[in-house]
């Protein structure tokens, strides 16, 4: 009997079209403190030889990471701070994203009227910036593999006043609620296989896992969040995830730090991991992530 599934799953995993499904078991890299103590910093840019792209340190932990597919209408953007939409209407195409003119002239608009339809409340949506990773050599962007959360609560204050432009109209924006949601996507026809997203419920996330973390851009400074491991935080990940499926990250809320909002969480953390099962010869996973300021 061992002999036989073993053989199965082996047989399985070579096959270049398997796509691994249900819980996962994987190593996530979780954020530990610079060995000096100093406050952990990031620069956006390559640095020069000699100097530290980064000064924290990182603490690997393997972990269960369950699959909410046919289950994912157990999340909530306001509970766990991501939620799944699915069978999402589009105009795009492969192509659409080889360029910066046609992603921001057609997918663009179709992204902001998707969020001003699935959100409530929501009156005005600012996208501010997208991301493409392509896992293949020579991409410029490669999944990424550390848990982080996008912004902190002051980085998303300042993207507000950063992104409108009328300093009357961004002040007033900030007295009422502001989020900052990422888009996320699969840009290919077939579903993702290799380096799926992972992200945990936020209502698993103590506050005292999160580290804002200096992101030095060349023209200024903004803010991450590293994050710890803790054994509470539950992880998961949308098995297979089709280019019609989107899948929403919350990466700050303005209702948590009012306190106007009860039992809303605030941000997401997230990473890409590597899956065992991944069949040799898999496809590498291509998406878009496009970051938008929604209010209301």
């Amino acid at each position: 009997m061992t002999t036989t599934t073993t053989e199965t799953i082996t047989t399985t995993t070579q096959d270049p079209t398997y796509i691994p499904r249900g819980s996962a078991t994987a190593g996530l890299t979780f954020y530990a403190p610079p060995l000096d103590n100093s406050a952990p910093y990031n620069y956006v840019e390559p640095q020069a030889p000699g100097q530290l792209q980064r000064n924290y340190l990182e603490n690997e932990q393997k972990i269960t990471i369950t699959d909410i597919r046919n289950a994912e209408g157990n999340f909530t953007l306001d509970k766990d701070a991501f939620q799944t939409l699915i069978q999402t209407p589009t105009s795009t195409t492969y192509q659409t994203f080889d360029s910066e003119t046609s992603i921001r002239e057609i997918y663009y608009p179709e992204v902001e009227s998707l969020l001003l339809s699935k959100i409530p409340g929501a009156h005005k949506v600012v996208l501010f910036d997208h991301t493409i990773r392509r896992q293949k050599d020579g991409a410029p962007r490669q999944p990424v593999t550390r848990v982080h959360v996008d912004q902190t609560r002051r980085a998303a204050a300042d993207r507000v006043r950063l992104h409108i432009s009328d300093p009357e109209e961004a002040e007033k924006l900030l007295k009422g609620r502001y989020r900052i949601i990422n888009i996320w996507r699969s840009l290919t026809d077939e579903p993702v296989q290799s380096a799926p997203l992972a992200f945990a419920s936020a209502t698993s996330v103590d506050s005292e896992d999160l580290v804002p973390v200096q992101h030095r851009y060349p023209n200024r400074v903004g803010e991450t969040l590293g994050v710890k491991f803790n054994e509470d935080q539950r992880w998961y990940y949308w098995s297979g995830m089709t280019p019609d499926e989107r899948l929403l990250l919350k990466c700050s809320d303005s209702a948590v730090a009012s306190g106007s909002e009860a039992e809303v969480g605030e941000s997401v953390p997230h990473t890409a991991f590597w899956d065992e099962r991944t069949p040799v010869g898999a496809r590498g996973r291509e998406s878009i992530e496009v970051r938008a300021l929604v209010f209301g």
